[in-house]
């Protein structure tokens, strides 16, 4: 079961890039290796399981013990490290394709805490946002979260900032798509000056004008690439009050499926 949680190839990508540890002077009790923490985190980012219920027959320590190292990789910036060494080991075979993003989001309800607020599509309960931009084959270049009241127009900008600069292939690296597929929830002028301005053309649907028949033939990508992050019961329910913690999950789904990309198309 832990083996196939985390198995070898995938784990030979992911430890250079975990921070080195540096035991205590003072000694003290010996610590879950990484491995075994990293396997915990995934159970429960599959299963959806609370902290305090995983099981010890996997081996990985104590839920705590889990939460805590996953903490510590998120303020390491450990989660980006690995999916922008992934985006890079995708692009030195050519399998990014940068013809065309899309973008999107989905709403989850959540059970309270940071990045939260009431969702106006859902009679004001609270909810959170998990905000996706994908390359023009579902691959996910970048994702994040807010609170349900954050229109999505919004977070655009900040979404397209984020992308990082992947090289691997002769050149300068590349962070830009030459064209971005949205629905009309990010129509603006603003926003199409904005893409404009960095050499991005925007096929952002326009209300009254295009129709979803049109310019929705490319986005179902991005909605498909949803549906994957949410079969990880752990995105379906907000369960973290703290947003970092959250954003961890996201993150760690996202390098999961690139992981998938690079099994099937490296």
């Amino acid at each position: 079961m832990a083996k196939s949680l985390l198995p070898d190839d995938l784990w030979a990508l992911i430890q250079p890039l975990l921070p080195a540890h540096r035991p205590s002077p003072k000694g003290g009790r010996p610590r879950i290796d990484d491995r075994a923490a990293l396997t915990g985190i995934l159970f429960v980012l599959k299963t959806g399981l609370p902290w305090a219920y995983l099981p010890r027959e996997l081996g990985c320590g104590s839920g705590m013990s889990c939460w805590r190292r996953l903490h510590a990789w998120q303020q390491a910036g450990s989660w980006q490290r690995i999916h922008d060494a992934m985006l890079q080991h995708l692009r030195e075979y050519d399998q990014i394709q940068w013809e065309r993003a899309s973008v999107d989001s989905a709403s989850v309800p959540p059970l309270g805490g940071q990045h939260t607020g009431p969702n106006p599509t859902d009679r004001g309960k609270l909810g959170c946002k998990h905000h996706l931009l994908v390359d023009q084959r579902g691959l996910p270049l970048v994702a994040s979260i807010s609170g349900a009241q954050v229109h999505d127009s919004r977070m655009l900008i900040p979404l397209l900032e984020a992308v990082p600069s992947v090289a691997g292939l002769a050149g300068r690296p590349r962070k830009r798509s030459a064209k971005l597929h949205a629905d009309k929830a990010y129509a603006s002028r603003a926003h199409r000056a904005w893409l404009r301005s960095r050499g991005i053309a925007p096929r952002i649907a326009r209300y009254g004008i295009e129709s979803r028949e049109r310019l929705g033939k490319w986005r179902w990508v991005v909605e498909r690439t949803l549906g994957w992050l949410h079969r990880f019961r752990r995105l379906r329910i907000r369960y973290e009050r703290r947003a970092d913690i959250h954003q961890a999950f996201l993150s760690l789904a996202c390098i999961l499926i690139s992981w998938r990309y690079i099994q099937r198309f490296c």
